[in-house]
């Protein structure tokens, strides 16, 4: 009895080709067109999750948290020395919807980014840690300067400004009020290494006024060679009895 066979379908192979392709979940060392690299968790064609990026142009390194394919969560960014190659985190903290492409990448790119709590890495061997706003330092944070000083306090617009505390590498230190990057209002300064106190009023770096005394005179490495004198009346009875005279004539007038 004759019967009809018909061809069996049979689905392209591009079509499995391209559900291999569809990256997602975790994957091994992924390479774009430009060299760049990637290693980490992936969401419908997109890095999302924990992962790390090479960029092959600079040889920077991002490793942290992503979100649809951009930089969103905790992260640190890392840069490449340009003679020893040795890598040198410039920023560790918090990323938000990192608008910028991989190609674009910049310092002024990666500073606008920063927002809420980090860390930042500079040149010369300084750092800052503590609170961003814009890309720039504001709230609560410390900054140790290449000089060896550290400073800790509030900070508004890149700039030391409020209570704060700037100690010197010989352990002098400041405490009191600042304003744009300056001493500025009332404070303590104390001498450490003469075993000396100053607590006055500044103005704009500028001590105005203010009281030096000895504190820790005992302790300080090199005092001075004589105390600082008590300040106190030569005749105090003698000044009571001129004034209490001088009260008694102006209530009798």
């Amino acid at each position: 009895m004759p019967f009809v066979k018909y061809p069996r379908t049979t689905e392209p192979l591009w079509h499995e080709w391209e559900r291999k392709a569809q990256k997602c979940g975790l994957r091994h060392m992924v390479y774009a067109v430009n060299g760049d690299q990637y290693i980490g968790e992936w969401l419908d064609n997109l890095k999302h999750g924990k992962g790390t990026q090479v960029w092959k142009r600079t040889g920077a390194i991002y490793s942290g948290d992503w979100k649809f394919g951009k930089r969103h969560g905790y992260g640190s960014y890392s840069i490449p020395h340009p003679v020893t190659k040795e890598y040198k985190k410039v920023y560790t903290g918090w990323w938000k919807n990192d608008k910028k492409s991989v190609s674009e990448i910049s310092c002024h790119h990666l500073c606008a980014a920063l927002q809420g709590y980090g860390m930042m890495f500079y040149p010369g061997g300084e750092r800052y840690e503590g609170d961003w706003r814009g890309g720039l330092r504001s709230g609560w944070g410390r900054m140790y300067y290449q000089n060896g000083s550290i400073y800790e306090g509030q900070w508004l617009e890149d700039q030391p400004d409020g209570q704060g505390m700037l100690r010197l590498p010989n352990e002098n230190r400041y405490e009191g009020s600042w304003e744009d990057g300056k001493k500025h209002g009332p404070g303590k300064f104390f001498y450490v290494d003469k075993g000396q106190l100053f607590e006055g009023i500044w103005e704009a770096d500028i001590p105005k006024c203010g009281i030096l005394i000895d504190f820790g005179r005992d302790e300080a490495p090199a005092p001075t060679q004589y105390p600082i004198p008590k300040i106190e009346l030569a005749d105090p009875d003698g000044v009571l009895a001129e004034a209490q005279a001088l009260f008694d004539d102006s209530q009798n007038e």
